[in-house]
């Protein structure tokens, strides 16, 4: 092997010489409080959360918190880098059976475990024996740990798996959700929730009467543009919200596909994309809407849409006079955005549901011009970032932030678009029954950490 690496530290001729971290430690490279500008979390008694402390070497680092810190090496012009990843032990984590590997599964949710920190791939279910038996394999999931989706009882005997991540077809989740409660896992669900109110009020129910978490996959309250477009609405920095757009649309085709039969489904373009819209603006404005008025569309004699909408128009009233337009289609190009109207700003979210390349741009006045700031966040793996939330809840017992209180309000809210648009009258809405007054009265505690 012609590689001097495993003998940089052994001493060669007599001499001893200087390894690269040695060379560092000789040189001094350490950072202190002051040069990093820590002086008054030092005199609070310690760094600030997140941040190195005093004395941390520049380019080696320290451990401090169970983290590994670094000080922050650029200069003043850039912007701050990130901590590095601190990923729990893998057997320290949460294991999770992905119940169902369809597209979705295979494409992003899988791959996305890669990527989790305090979760990891303990099983799989599905229907279909050969492809789980080589996507266990691909995964490094055990043979033992591979199901179909009569086998809930020998999952159930597994204690490996705390939770399942439910991405069968959505008039599957229903029985899916209550299967898994009876087997005591913790629930992670696909959006939409269900196909009806009624099946969510039923999983919620299942779920806490076994003391088990529910939580559905609302990856873009967990997504940081998402999230950054909501902070800027709700801290009124460039005024108050007046005007919402959302738009989700995309083509199909192959009409074998279960999206298009209305009991897998539960409708066409609305629960399928335009939940994205609805969801979206309910999470950025905080509030539930009071009325609702909608129109629905299908080509005639296009056999695709024989038993499901191709689009949807839909309108939301909200208390604070806030407006949201919302349209979804399967028959556009695809386009994914969200568009914030303030007093002082157009805030412009680009790929806004996709999952990923997400692009902000904000337009304000600037004195005598007009700017428009293009602004760049680190882009992080929406599923990664949701399940790592559920595994959090499951550790630490916390409520989740999109729990099923908040999947069953987007099933009231989408019988009632079309409920208005079949009558062609606004319907009134408002909170669930009982909720407390108030912002996010279906979701849980905001999240305290990084997206």
């Amino acid at each position: 092997m012609n590689d001097d690496s495993s003998r940089r530290d052994r001493p060669t001729g007599g001499d001893l010489p200087l390894s690269r971290r040695k060379l560092l430690r000789a040189g001094g490279l350490t950072v202190t409080g002051a040069a990093l500008g820590l002086g008054s979390a030092r005199a609070q008694g310690g760094p600030a959360p997140g941040v190195p402390g005093p004395s941390v070497p520049a380019d080696t680092g320290a451990v401090q918190g169970g983290k590994v810190m670094f000080p922050n090496w650029r200069g003043a012009g850039d912007r701050v880098p990130p901590p590095p990843p601190a990923p729990m032990p893998p057997a320290q984590r949460v294991g999770f059976a992905v119940v169902g590997l369809g597209r979705l599964s295979l494409e992003e949710i899988l791959p996305a475990f890669g990527e989790t920190k305090r979760a990891r791939l303990a099983a799989v279910m599905s229907g279909t024996p050969t492809k789980a038996k080589l996507v266990a394999e691909q995964y490094g999931v055990p043979a033992d740990a591979v199901y179909g989706y009569d086998e809930w009882e020998r999952l159930a005997q597994n204690p490996a798996v705390k939770a399942v991540y439910i991405v069968t077809p959505n008039g599957l989740h229903r029985d899916h959700v209550l299967a898994a409660a009876k087997a005591g896992k913790h629930v992670l669900c696909e959006k939409p929730m269900a196909n009806t109110s009624a099946e969510a009020r039923e999983m919620i129910a299942a779920c806490a009467k076994a003391n088990l978490k529910l939580m559905i996959a609302y990856r873009c309250q967990y997504e940081p543009y998402n999230r950054e477009v909501t902070r800027l609405a709700r801290s009124g920095e460039f005024g108050k919200p007046r005007l919402i757009q959302a738009f989700n649309g995309q083509t199909t085709g192959l009409p074998q596909q279960w999206r298009l039969r209305k009991s897998l489904a539960g409708g066409g373009a609305l629960p399928d994309i335009g939940l994205y819209c609805l969801n979206g603006v309910r999470a950025l404005t905080g509030e539930e809407p009071v009325s609702i008025t909608a129109s629905v569309y299908s080509p005639p004699g296009d056999a695709k849409f024989a038993e499901v909408e191709e689009t949807v128009s839909f309108t939301l009233r909200f208390p604070s006079g806030v407006i949201a337009q919302c349209m979804t289609s399967y028959g556009v190009h695809e386009s994914r955005r969200l568009q914030l109207h303030t007093e002082r700003a157009d805030i412009d979210l680009r790929n806004a549901f996709a999952y990923r390349g997400q692009h902000l741009v904000v337009s304000h006045p600037d004195g005598a011009v007009e700017s428009q700031d293009s602004r760049m966040l680190t882009p992080k793996n929406q599923f990664a970032l949701e399940i790592d939330h559920m595994a959090r809840c499951i550790l630490e017992d916390r409520r989740p932030r999109t729990p099923g209180e908040e999947g069953l309000q987007d099933q009231v809210l989408m019988e009632a678009i079309y409920e208005a648009a079949r009558s062609g009258q606004p319907v009134t809405v408002g909170p669930p029954p009982g909720a407390k007054d108030g912002l996010d009265v279906t979701r849980g505690p905001e999240l305290d950490e990084a997206g």
